[in-house]
């Protein structure tokens, strides 16, 4: 249970803290973010080697160790994953995920089969050593590069809001839920291979740290190869039929493991569980990002990371503490099992194909001139929406608008509503408020080019005069003032009336 921990208190920060890493990554400059992260890893990593060179080292200061690294890694996952799409155009992105996978597990398999040899050559804290001196490369490039990014408009959002608004746009966004909910089941059965590798290599094969080595490095060329193939696989296959077959490859690669007594039986079976573990996972992240605008993207991949990695936690002490009770070739089986049940799940709960919409932002609306002073706190603000309807156009209509609460709920809206005057059939009132001006800006900033198709169907059913109208109000409660002054024009909230479709 203690082995599996490990990997566990890699994954539980994730789960923890990736939203608020999220919101911190949208609203800092990335590259700093990212940066701070690598300085803190590099300095706990060379206290973890001081603390194993004195010989103080035990099995639970590891695991806090490895938790406070871990917290370092939740916080830099999603400035890391964001700044992928920052480089590269969206319709590169997809291959920008894949190669940013691949590196990471080259990486993977390199460098414990590095450190399987130095520690059977030097000892455990030379290869902490090793491994805190390795960030001085990445510290060294992020502080050097310099990524150009466009003028902010806008004050940041606090992190609160900031984290309600993430939570919001996925939670609106159904394709996004499709792939959390797969990401956690995936990664449910998927712990058990690599979280249980060291008892693989000490009790099953009979090893010691170069067998891990060599089987860590095994699981790593594997996610390497899967990585290298996902960009021809996305080309021929949709996004459902390539995560079954990489749950299958993982679930294959996870009982060829748990009933293999030879290094030599149980390589294939990690090959085969690294290819699909990439494979799946790159397939999500792509996933995410497609279906996410870039001023929330951090955030949407935090959610995803948070549901992934969660269930990777989760899975790892599941199957450790089965592993300790009932053995580990059990414990692999039962891992195994649990992914064939994702494949099933996606029989029930298919994937979405992503790529498809326009999710850039459209940048055509401007604030409004206001009759009444406001500043960005003012509010709340409440909006009205005046529609023409004609009776054939009535069904078509309320399914526009189905769609347009969804957008406005989304992207900060609330209380929306859709009304019909009982004495004027064929006038129909939309309404929502914000809390503040500022958040009526954000709201009609954040309209996607995708989204305009909904718009131009609405405004098509529209039959005038003129344009839909637009009110833009600040709600006000009596009685709040003393008798002897007169309120002001701002205090009083007068409507604001805007004959314009710019809404």
């Amino acid at each position: 249970m203690l082995i599996a921990l490990v990997p566990a208190a890699t994954t539980l920060p994730i789960m923890l803290l990736a939203l608020w890493a999220g919101a911190v990554a949208d609203n800092l400059e990335r590259r700093n973010v990212m940066l701070a992260c690598q300085i803190f890893m590099l300095l706990v990593s060379a206290l973890l080697a001081l603390f194993a060179w004195a010989g103080w080292v035990t099995p639970w200061m590891l695991l806090g160790f490895t938790f406070l690294i871990g917290c370092a890694t939740a916080i830099n996952g999603p400035a890391w994953q964001a700044s992928v799409g920052d480089m590269v155009p969206r319709d590169s992105l997809p291959s920008a995920v894949a190669l940013n996978s691949m590196g990471f597990n080259l990486a993977r398999s390199t460098g414990p089969a590095l450190g399987g040899v130095i520690v059977a050559a030097a000892g455990a804290a030379s290869a902490f050593l090793v491994n805190a001196l390795s960030y001085l490369g990445l510290v060294l490039v992020l502080f050097r590069w310099q990524p150009e990014h466009p003028p902010k408009l806008l004050p940041r959002e606090r992190l609160g809001l900031a984290m309600r608004a993430g939570v919001r746009y996925v939670a609106m966004s159904p394709k996004i839920q499709l792939v959390l909910l797969r990401s956690g089941v995936f990664g449910l059965g998927a712990a058990a291979v690599s979280a249980l590798m060291p008892l693989v290599a000490r009790d099953q094969l009979g090893g010691g740290a170069l067998t891990f080595g060599l089987l860590s490095g095994a699981f790593g060329l594997g996610a390497v190869a899967g990585a290298l193939s996902s960009g021809r696989l996305r080309a021929r296959y949709s996004s459902e039929t390539i995560v079954r077959v990489a749950a299958l490859m993982l679930a294959c690669g996870t009982a060829i493991t748990g009933v293999s007594t030879w290094l030599v039986a149980a390589l294939p079976g990690y090959l085969l569980a690294g290819a699909g573990w990439v494979i799946a996972l790159s397939t999500f992240n792509v996933s995410v990002q497609m279906s996410a605008p870039r001023w929330v993207v951090a955030r949407a991949v935090a959610l995803y990371q948070m549901i992934a990695f969660g269930g990777m936690a989760l899975g790892a002490w599941l199957f450790g503490t089965l592993a300790e009770n009932h053995g580990v070739t059990l414990s692999l089986h039962a891992a195994a099992a649990t992914q064939f049940l994702a494949v099933v799940v996606g029989f029930v709960r298919p994937l979405p194909q992503t790529g498809q919409d326009n999710l850039d932002l459209q940048n055509l609306w401007q604030e409004p001139e206001t009759a009444v002073p406001v500043e960005p706190r003012s509010g709340p603000v409440v909006v009205t929406i005046e529609y023409r309807i004609p009776a054939g156009s009535v069904v078509p209509f309320l399914t526009a608008m189905s769609e347009r609460r969804r957008i406005r709920r989304r992207d900060g809206a609330h209380g929306w509503s859709l009304m019909r005057d009982l004495g004027d059939p064929e006038l129909w009132v939309e309404r929502y408020h914000v809390s503040t001006w500022l958040d009526y800006v954000r709201h009609n900033q954040r309209r996607t080019v995708a989204d305009r198709a909904n718009s131009d169907t609405i405004h098509a059913l529209h039959i005038g005069p003129g344009q839909p109208v637009v009110h833009r109000m600040l709600e006000r409660q009596t009685g709040s003032l003393p008798i002897s002054r007169a309120p002001d024009a701002r205090e009083m909230g007068e409507p604001m009336t805007d004959p314009t479709r710019s809404s």
